[in-house]
């Protein structure tokens, strides 16, 4: 991707945005700053303008791109009036892409924006949206977070991968790959689950491709945005936006319900009335997909069970033994070839482990997924230690890594428990 002119384009477009924060009272703060900013700048921005402003952030995403970067930062107090990219898991300011002053990032920011999704932001604090950038026959796809910091607008933005990760670069285990496809596993819940950044989307897509490419099914995503859009292939696949195709991540899960499914990803289990949505659709005989914030299987089964009032935690305890078949925890670490490498930890539903949920022992849980390698299971200190062996991470990368430090301490010296 080449970008003519891109210092031209740049200049021009902050010597603009200088002259238009010129404007802003200097008595103004806060929500009464912005809310100028709104109503006596940007909504009042020629058509030329704000195309003007699209042009210069679409430019500045390609650029992101040819950086290598999976993320920009622009905006807010915290990045000292510059740009930033995040490139294999590191972020630092563009320095030669100039500074902006938080007024003129406030101006942009908003002009990049639309009227519902300023409405929402003014609301809420923070609006989630996703931006897509055409370059000839390409569409390139991005998820993005605008929110205030310190009175003052900032935003985030991810690059989605315009290709899907093949499926047999995970070098699953049969076992698992047999849970994670339709052709022999139709029912059950299935996590991915990391921080943010770990990959758990990369993850999913690639999952949602094994199906698509493999198994006559209906397919039905719900995200927040949705990133990769998929071609029906053998599956039909639908993607459902909330906040546009529907109120909420429950309120997916319910609708998909009557759309004659044969899996559902829910992009994220984020309270606990999307769990207990994801369960139930898991519980009628559904396959079901999602994600959660947490480090290792463990915490995922742990924290499900935590976000329920105390009087359903029993009964969602059980309801979670019976129908989660894997948990896949992974973080991206950094490589030998500074390269990120995939790191992960594998849950397989067993007997020993159901027992373990219904009678609140989940502690004993990680001796029982160190013994379960002959099943396609691994814990994280485990898999970070073969990396480590295999030259594709260090050990310092291992140890700093790992969930359980001493585990970790333990492998690396060739200790067994």
């Amino acid at each position: 991707m080449i970008v003519e002119g891109f210092t031209k384009i740049n200049n021009t477009a902050q010597e603009n945005l200088g002259l238009l924060a010129k404007r802003i009272p200097r008595q103004l703060g806060d929500i009464h700053k912005q809310n100028f900013i709104r109503r006596e700048i940007v909504e009042k921005l020629f058509p030329e303008q704000r195309d003007n402003m699209l042009h210069y952030f679409e430019t500045l995403l390609i650029s992101m791109r040819n950086h290598g970067a999976s993320d920009i930062e622009i905006g807010g107090p915290g990045v000292n009036g510059q740009i930033w990219l995040r490139v294999q898991g590191v972020k630092h300011p563009v320095v030669e892409w100039g500074r902006m002053g938080v007024n003129e990032t406030n101006i942009f920011l908003q002009s990049i924006l639309q009227p519902e999704q300023r409405d929402i932001l003014f609301r809420d604090k923070a609006v989630d949206f996703s931006y897509t950038v055409s370059l000839g026959d390409q569409l390139y796809r991005h998820r993005a977070t605008a929110y205030f910091e310190l009175g003052e607008l900032s935003l985030n933005l991810r690059a989605i991968n315009t290709h899907i990760r093949p499926f047999a670069d995970y070098d699953f285990h049969y076992n698992v790959t047999r849970l994670l496809n339709l052709a022999h596993s139709r029912q059950g819940l299935v996590l991915i689950t990391g921080i943010t950044g770990a990959g758990k989307s990369t993850t999913l897509d690639s999952i949602i491709d094994l199906n698509n490419r493999s198994v006559e099914a209906h397919i039905v995503i719900i995200a927040s945005p949705i990133e990769f859009i998929h071609t029906s292939n053998r599956s039909i696949i639908r993607h459902r936006e909330v906040g546009i195709d529907t109120h909420s991540f429950k309120a997916g899960t319910i609708e998909a319900l009557r759309q004659d499914p044969d899996a559902i990803i829910i992009g994220e289990m984020r309270d606990s009335s999307t769990i207990m949505a994801a369960l139930e659709a898991a519980d009628t005989g559904h396959k079901v997909f999602s994600t959660l914030h947490t480090a290792s299987a463990t915490e995922s089964i742990d924290r499900i069970i935590a976000e329920m009032p105390p009087g359903e935690q029993d009964r969602v305890r059980n309801r979670l033994a019976d129908v989660l078949t894997c948990v896949v925890s992974q973080q991206l670490v950094p490589g030998i070839n500074r390269r990120l490498v995939l790191a992960r930890e594998i849950m397989v539903m067993s007997p020993p482990i159901r027992s373990a949920i219904k009678n609140r022992n989940t502690s004993e849980i990680y001796q029982m997924i160190t013994e379960g390698q002959k099943y396609g299971m691994t814990t994280m200190e485990q898999d970070l230690h073969q990396l480590a062996q295999t030259g594709r991470i260090s050990m310092e990368s291992a140890y700093t890594y790992a969930n359980r430090k001493r585990r970790m301490q333990q492998l690396l010296k060739g200790k067994s428990f």
